[in-house]
């Protein structure tokens, strides 16, 4: 055989063998990718920040919410230290506003207090933001609309004046509505104000929601992750509800694909364990959707 010829089934061999790999399935979500949300005062454990930090390295996590928990915000700025050192990420925090202690031009004390942390710490996250509904009862849609336009500008000042962002988060009642969410967005128009999608308070939605994700695509910095299971408990182990894997591909279809969290949000379990049922069911999610994807091709 000459030298040509052997070069040719050398080259057909190989044409062969990369035609019979099979094609590469995408997933659903990257695990390595999703933070933790909802962990701290949500841990029976009741972790410091050191036992926090070191619990997500272990599990791989490489980010994860920081929320007030019982109140105590005191060692806030040694955790975001510990946390960049480990080289672990906290993208976002948690704002709660009252209107007996939060009104325009006065923020509550605890609501300052973490301002003035933020205003220290490296690691400049996102502020989730969201309002009691007592903010809005009892006032017309027109007057909720311009209550919440009106903190949400003047809350807006104080951030930037910390280099932190501002989201919207999607608690309970009025201002947990996507169209109003939308809506106070369009009327604040400030290009960097962004809203936080929560599966867990999207129950009320969830026959709708293809629609609803089609309207946030546009402004949405973040989507965290719960089973979805109607008429049941609002926490449940992602991957073993009846629509979530639905509303992500909703989600993926309008072009979102990431950032993701999955919750703790359970007080009276190690969260730990709760993290990682959540991240199994995660593995289920993405096999379910690689046998999608194969089936289809």
């Amino acid at each position: 055989m000459n030298k040509l010829a052997k070069v040719s089934i050398a080259v057909l061999l190989l044409l062969l063998a990369f035609s019979c790999k099979e094609p590469k399935v995408e997933q659903l979500i990257n695990p390595d990718e999703v933070s933790a949300w909802c962990i701290k005062g949500f841990d029976i454990m009741d972790r410091t920040p050191e036992q926090r930090i070191a619990m997500v390295k272990e599990m791989g996590i490489k980010r994860y919410g920081y929320n007030r928990g019982k109140g105590d915000i005191s060692q806030m700025i040694d955790e975001f230290k510990l946390a960049k050192e480990n080289g672990i990420e906290i993208p976002s925090v948690f704002m709660w506003l009252n209107p007996k202690r939060d009104s325009i031009g006065k923020l509550s004390d605890g609501n300052q207090e973490l301002l003035a942390k933020l205003a220290k710490v490296d690691q400049k996250p996102s502020i989730w933001v969201s309002f009691s509904n007592s903010f809005f009862e009892d006032i017309t849609d027109s007057e909720s609309m311009n209550l919440a336009v009106d903190m949400i500008k003047y809350l807006k000042s104080e951030t930037d004046k910390i280099g932190c962002s501002l989201a919207l988060y999607n608690h309970t009642g009025w201002f947990g509505e996507p169209d109003n969410q939308i809506e106070i967005l369009k009327q604040v128009d400030e290009e960097e104000l962004s809203l936080v999608l929560n599966f867990h308070h999207a129950h009320d939605y969830v026959d709708r929601f293809c629609e609803v994700a089609k309207k946030v695509k546009p402004y949405l910095s973040y989507v965290n992750l719960n089973g979805m299971v109607q008429d049941s408990s609002k926490i449940f182990t992602l991957g073993k509800g009846e629509s979530e894997f639905d509303m992500i591909k909703c989600l993926k279809a309008e072009g979102y694909d990431g950032p993701w969290g999955i919750l703790g949000h359970i007080k009276t379990e190690d969260v730990q364990l709760v993290l990682q049922r959540n991240m199994d069911g995660l593995d289920e999610l993405n096999a379910r959707y690689r046998s999608e994807q194969t089936r289809d091709k």
